[in-house]
Parts: C-alpha cells; sequence; structure tokens
C-alpha cells in the first residue's frame, strides 16, 4: 500500500510511522585552506521556485562571484533535520566556497511528514513527475536558469531518508543528474510501504544484483544511459540502517552501470575509510563504496580539517564531502 502523508495518516497509524522515521533519524583541509574562496554567501529561502507537488521547502546557497555554468549540488537532510542544521555541519558550504559550485538544499514539512523524513518508501513521491521527486526536479530547474549553471554537472546527496530518496532521485530523473551520493541509506525501490521500510533499515532486504537493477530501470523505461556515477556510505556500526542495505546499493548501481560487483579497486582514506571503486578508479568509476569502520548512523564529517562540524548524526571520522567531490570530479582530489 501507498504509505501516506502524516496529515492523511489515521491516528492509530501515527504511533507507528513517528517510531519508523524516528529510527531513520536515530586531506581536504589543505585544499580548502589554500584554494581561493569566494566572498561568504548565505543560505537563502525561495518561497517559489515553480510547481511544487510535493509540499517542499527550498534554500539556496551560491557563493558571490560563481562562474558561468558551475556545477550544482542538491542536497536532502535526514529525519528530524533541517535545511539550516545540514548546511551548518555536513561542510558542503566550504566545498562550495572553495571549488565554486552552487548548493540547493531540499526541506521536508512536518505537514508531508511527522517526523520531517523525505517520504522515499512512498509511491507517490518518488515516481518521476510526481510528488517530492517532482518538487526537486522544480528547484533544480530553478536554480539552473536563476544562477546560470551547468545542466550536465548536476548531483545530489543525502543522508539516511534523504539518502534514500537521492537514490530515488538518480532512478527517477537519469537525465538530470550527472552523479549522486547516498549516506547511510537504501537501495531505490527497496520499500513501498511502512512495514516493508522497518525491513529495509534493519535486517535489509535480500535480492539479486539483476532484481535491484530491475528496480532502478523501471522508474525511467526509456532511458538508455548513461547513468549517474553514484556513491555508497555507510558505517560499519549502524544498527538504525544495517550495512547490508550498502551492499545492496553497490549490487544494484553496479547491475545498472553494467560493471563487475567486485571492486576493480581499493585504497585506504582517512585512516579508518575503505574505498572501492566498481568500474574505474577514483575519479572515473560508475560507483565507489566508502566503508567507515566503527562508524554508526549519520554523515561523516572532519572538522579538524574544517570539513563540516560534529553534531547529532554528523560524526567525526572522515570528509565524506571532500572524498565525494573529489569522486564526482568537481573538486580536488583529497589526499
Amino acid at each position: 500500500m501507498n504509505f501516506p502523508r502524516a496529515v492523511r495518516t489515521a491516528p492509530t497509524l501515527r504511533t507507528s510511522v513517528a517510531v519508523l522515521l524516528t529510527l531513520f533519524t536515530t586531506a581536504a583541509t589543505v585544499l580548502l585552506a589554500t584554494a581561493p574562496r569566494a566572498e561568504a554567501a548565505t543560505l537563502t529561502p525561495v518561497p517559489f521556485f515553480g510547481s511544487d507537488p510535493g509540499n517542499l521547502g527550498m534554500y539556496a546557497y551560491v557563493p558571490d562571484g560563481l562562474p558561468d555554468d558551475a556545477p550544482l549540488v542538491v542536497l536532502l537532510h535526514g529525519c528530524g533535520q533541517d535545511a539550516a542544521a545540514y548546511h551548518a555541519h555536513s561542510g558542503w558550504a566550504e566545498h562550495a566556497d572553495a571549488f565554486g559550485f552552487a548548493l540547493v538544499y531540499a526541506e521536508q514539512s512536518y505537514l508531508n511528514n511527522f517526523s520531517r523524513c523525505f517520504n522515499w518508501f512512498s509511491p507517490g513521491d518518488v515516481a518521476r513527475g510526481s510528488g517530492e521527486a517532482a518538487s526537486v526536479r522544480s528547484m533544480i530547474g530553478y536554480a539552473v536558469a536563476e544562477y546560470g549553471l551547468d545542466t550536465g554537472r548536476v548531483y545530489v546527496s543525502g543522508l539516511s531518508a534523504g539518502g534514500a530518496m537521492a537514490g530515488e532521485l538518480l532512478a527517477a530523473y537519469p537525465d538530470v543528474f550527472a552523479g549522486g551520493s547516498v549516506v547511510a541509506g537504501v537501495p531505490v525501490g527497496c520499500a513501498d510501504s511502512m512495514i516493508a521500510a522497518f525491513t529495509c533499515m534493519n535486517p535489509g532486504v535480500t535480492r539479486s544484483p539483476e532484481q535491484w537493477g530491475d528496480q532502478v530501470r523501471a522508474k525511467y523505461p526509456d532511458w538508455t544511459g548513461p547513468w549517474p556515477r553514484v556513491a555508497v556510505w555507510h558505517g560499519t556500526a549502524d544498527y538504525t540502517v544495517v550495512p547490508a542495505n550498502a551492499d545492496a546499493s553497490v549490487a544494484q548501481w553496479t547491475n545498472v552501470a553494467g560493471v563487475p560487483e567486485q571492486p576493480d579497486s581499493t585504497e585506504t582514506i582517512g585512516g579508518s575509510t575503505t574505498a572501492a571503486y566498481h568500474g574505474g578508479g577514483p575519479t572515473t568509476a560508475a560507483v565507489a563504496r566508502y566503508t567507515v569502520s566503527g562508524m554508526g548512523h549519520g554523515v561523516p564529517v572532519e572538522p579538524s580539517t574544517g570539513c563540516g562540524s560534529a553534531g547529532a548524526y554528523f560524526l567525526d571520522t572522515v570528509c565524506s564531502t571532500g572524498h565525494t567531490v573529489a569522486f564526482w570530479g568537481i573538486g580536488e582530489p583529497v589526499d
């Protein structure tokens, strides 16, 4: 069944909804210090950005002096968060300033979801041209036109429910996104109901790589490629969204890209993080998996190197933002 938004959920279901969504919530430094930085910009609400069937909020961060045809990164917060918190802690602002790209944050509403989670398990919100997915697409169209950005370099990243929604967007709009990053999320098409979402999160769902790939291909059957390049981030001690979901996401996106599920190469980054590259190397692979040893549920940040700040679900481990922009090719490689 479709998982209804909180305002349309019967009172007897609201407690279950809250439990589910609460569970989901519950080195670059030198480069950033030496690269030319734009003047400080501010995170700005954009009240009118076009069609908004998903009833989402839009915030933009555009460094002053941004050149024409700069990249755009769309960011999706986790449950219980908002755009301002994600902007303050995740490290994306520092990298946007240093390397010259714009940020758009989609923000969930309590009216849509009891715990401000993106509705990644609601078929009406993840289909191409529908619901929350369509709202994010409108934000991208607005930002590209308003700020003169490059339509060929649009990316999306998110945490937890936002990570799950990022994957759904990559599948629904492969013609829009050049790449994405799924942080502590689940594979595309894992759930289409509240009960199924519980199972996806923990203990996870078992399907073959082809079955997982079919979930992506079904979102836009007419698409023949190329597919977005995908980074998958997960901590080994994540008990909210178990690491089996990272396994499934890698199986899914390598199947879609037609590259081996076994990596071509691996390396250790940041001391306790293993990077595995499928279908190429650090800047060319179709899929990159980053496994953070001992980390729980959250975004990996590295405040000591100027990459974000620690907080609830922002975990001081490694600069995931720096490694992600290097993987996408919109920032300098990270040592």
